[in-house]
């Protein structure tokens, strides 16, 4: 059994409660789809699109849903890239143990009406540049994974 990566590192004392998450890497034209997250209450932080899995929910239709509220891009998911945990605070000053799941995505459409969340703005770098800036350990690790397969 191959272990799961577990990055971040917890606070002191804090509980880290698991949270099922899923992300994608999607790419056009050599481009990797990234989002700037500009919470009011948190330091804003450069991530791939996703996020939590609601329940009764599986990760391939969450990635999907998370994609599309943040980016408005229409995408599904084409298969399982890696799995990485991530201590994580969000800017609502939550702490969880993101369980994450990060899957290749093929990009389908552009939907801007069915972007939801204000504060997510998407932007596409190159996967060099986007290894540079993504704020999250696991993200970075889920992009390396993609090129990897390359």
């Amino acid at each position: 059994m191959t272990s799961i990566p577990q990055f971040g590192v917890p606070e002191p004392g804090r509980a880290y409660p698991d949270r099922p998450v899923a992300f994608g890497v999607g790419v056009r034209d050599g481009l990797v789809a990234l989002v700037r997250v500009e919470p009011a209450d948190g330091p804003v932080r450069i991530d791939l699109p996703g996020g939590g899995i609601d329940p009764g929910e599986s990760a391939e239709v969450a990635v999907a849903r998370e994609f599309v509220e943040e980016s408005g891009l229409e995408v599904a998911a084409s298969f399982l890239l890696t799995r990485a945990d991530h201590y994580f605070v969000n800017g609502a000053a939550e702490a969880y143990n993101t369980r994450g799941l990060f899957f290749a995505v093929d990009v389908l459409a552009e939907r801007p009406e069915r972007k939801i969340e204000d504060d997510h703005t998407l932007f596409w770098r190159t996967p060099a540049e986007a290894l540079t800036l993504l704020s999250r350990d696991s993200h970075a690790w889920a992009l390396a994974c993609w090129l990897r397969r390359g």
